[in-house]
């Protein structure tokens, strides 16, 4: 029940691992920084992005962090509460980039169907797994308040879940995704950050 608690408490909370949308506010602008944890200064992290470039984030003082680990496919059920990022076919339907199945502390963390920016084009919908079937991977229905989209799940997604972490798992080497805001002069503030467990990279 703690745990449960705490996993709702320190990811809920900033839900940017769910995908729900950063609210543009006057302190800052949305900020999402994938890369590598290069070191911790104090409260500064310092990282190298994806493309090679260097970050540095400036940590609150209670950081939310959350560990990613390894799902399997049988997690994903009827009735599972999953988000997916994906990219759009040309019949309307979606193809996942990958799939995130939340615990149970977490239904209806970002509910919904928004713009996202893992690929060109890309959206992440979070929502209740309705009809399953399988063929050449995975087909499944996935509702939310206000739609519906069909999701094509490929063999080789990459399947994650959550786990409590905290600022301990901030380690060299170690594959993170970073939410926060960006002031105007430049300076990126983390909301919340998730951590890929054993050498993980985050997939969304």
């Amino acid at each position: 029940m703690m745990m449960n608690r705490r996993l709702l408490l320190a990811v809920a909370a900033a839900a940017p691992f769910a995908g729900r949308a950063f609210a543009q506010s006057p302190s800052g602008t949305p900020a999402r920084l994938r890369g590598s944890i290069d070191s911790l200064d104090g409260r500064v992290l310092h990282l190298t992005l994806r493309n090679g470039s260097k970050a540095s984030v400036q940590l609150p003082e209670n950081p939310r962090v959350t560990w990613l680990t390894v799902a399997q496919p049988s997690e994903i059920q009827p009735g599972s509460y999953i988000g997916t990022a994906a990219v759009p076919l040309p019949d309307g339907s979606l193809k996942a980039l990958e799939i995130q199945v939340f615990p149970p502390s977490m239904r209806g963390v970002g509910e919904g169907h928004r713009a996202w920016d893992l690929a060109p084009q890309s959206t992440m919908t979070n929502g209740t797994v309705g009809s399953l079937a399988h063929a050449e991977g995975r087909t499944i229905t996935l509702t939310y308040n206000g739609g519906e989209k069909r999701v094509i799940i490929p063999d080789d997604v990459p399947i994650v879940t959550y786990a409590p972490a905290d600022v301990s798992a901030l380690t060299p080497g170690a594959k993170v995704i970073v939410n926060g805001t960006r002031a105007a002069d430049g300076t990126v503030t983390a909301g919340s950050i998730s951590v890929g467990k054993d050498g993980l990279t985050p997939p969304m």
